[in-house]
Order: structure tokens, then sequence, then C-alpha cells
């Protein structure tokens, strides 16, 4: 699964790497975090058919699907398995109409060792920001209160990601994007065959301190590389 990133790059550059600001419109207020939680807010870019360009919009994540009567289910749908967006009721709609990046810097995975859990940062081994798969939804809960969210789409994990959890996170190339924002049209054969494990030789892994598992810890030391336990 992915339960745990960080984006601490400056908004500007997500502006720039994703191309995501519409003219006009305002950018959002994007603090930087480096132990983002599931319900926290991230910053997801879709793209908006109306304005034939794509939005970068603030969305909670975990995915409340626009029937559910309770947003307590948004703490089951923080991650989507690949195998399961298109028979998933919380996610098939989502699948066939709202798919999103979702930018990182990095996410976190545990790896269970004679010790406990040790923690490990995961990047893209240029260190750019990487691109999370997404699925997006609208909810308005009883009281009127509109809420959009987002949850991240998990595939089976490549050599790197194998020695930690075996789950991770779609990670799309820039060329992938414009099919999977919906910005050419695709069938759905075509949808699922980017959901496939990142490289291994292009990604990069290292411990962190396990001071990663407070969500009240959020500073660039829990970045740092220590010596594995």
């Amino acid at each position: 699964m992915c339960g745990r990133a960080r984006l601490s790059s400056d908004v500007s550059e997500i502006k720039l790497v994703f191309d995501s600001i519409p003219p006009g419109r305002p950018t959002p207020n994007i603090a930087p975090s480096w132990n983002v939680a599931p319900t926290d807010p991230l910053p997801i870019v879709h793209y908006d058919a109306k304005e034939s360009a794509r939005s970068l919009e603030v969305m909670r994540w975990g995915l409340i699907p626009y029937w559910a009567k309770d947003i307590k289910i948004g703490f089951s749908t923080i991650n989507a398995r690949a195998e399961e967006i298109e028979s998933k009721p919380a996610f098939r709609e989502a699948f066939q109409r709202r798919r999103c990046l979702v930018p990182v810097d990095n996410f976190y995975e545990w790896k269970k060792t004679a010790n406990g859990k040790q923690p490990y940062a995961i990047a893209l081994a240029d260190r750019h920001l990487m691109a999370l798969a997404g699925l997006w939804e609208t909810w308005r809960s009883p009281a009127g209160e509109r809420i959009r969210s987002f949850t991240i789409v998990t595939t089976t994990p490549n050599e790197l990601c194998a020695e930690l959890h075996n789950r991770m996170p779609v990670v799309l190339k820039p060329d992938a994007w414009p099919l999977w924002l919906g910005e050419q049209r695709a069938q759905v054969p075509q949808l699922k065959a980017l959901l496939a494990p990142y490289p291994s030789e292009e990604m990069v892994c290292w411990p962190v301190s396990a001071r990663v598992g407070n969500v009240k810890n959020n500073d660039p030391s829990l970045v740092e590389p220590i010596a594995a336990a």
C-alpha cells in the first residue's frame, strides 16, 4: 500500500512540471509537508475538459464515493488496487471519468526486520517529482458541504519495492500523463496497461528515522538517511 508520502517541493515547481494552472485561475496555497498522511490535503492534477487544460486542486487523501453516506469510508479507500478499479463500486466510475495525478517527492514504506519495522523513503533516482496514478471524487455531506477527495492506485511491486512491501503506488512517466488524465482518448486495456510497476533501476530507497511513523513529526529531518536497523 501507500500510506505516507512527502511533498515539500514549491508550488511553482509543481505548476511548471505538470503545466497545471489555467490562465486566470488562482494558485492553490500548498504548505510543504514531509509526512503526508491519509485525510491530509494534497494537490492533485486533473484534466478540466471545460477549460481544455490541466487543473491543480487541493483534495483530501482517502476517496469518498459520491454515493457514500459517511465520510469515514475514506479511511479504507486511501489506495485502490489496480486489479479492482474497473469493478469495485468505490472506484469504477472514477476510473472511467475522474483520473488524476498525485505529485509527491517520495513515498514511505516500512520493512519488517528482526528489530521491528524500519521505514524507508522511496524516490525517483533523479529526485524529480513523482506522478502517482490517482482517482478523484466529489462528495456532499448530509450538511451540504462539498468535499473533493482522491485515492492512489497501487500495483505489484518492482524488485526494489518488493524488498519492503508486496504493493507499490503506480508511478507514471510524463508520456503517459495525457492518456491517464483523459486528454487523449483511451480504451480500458490501454489504461490498465499503464498500471505496471515502475522500473527498479530508475528508483532509489534509503532508511529513515522511525519518527516518520508519528504524524505529529513533520520536518526535513524525516528524509535524512540513517543506518538501517
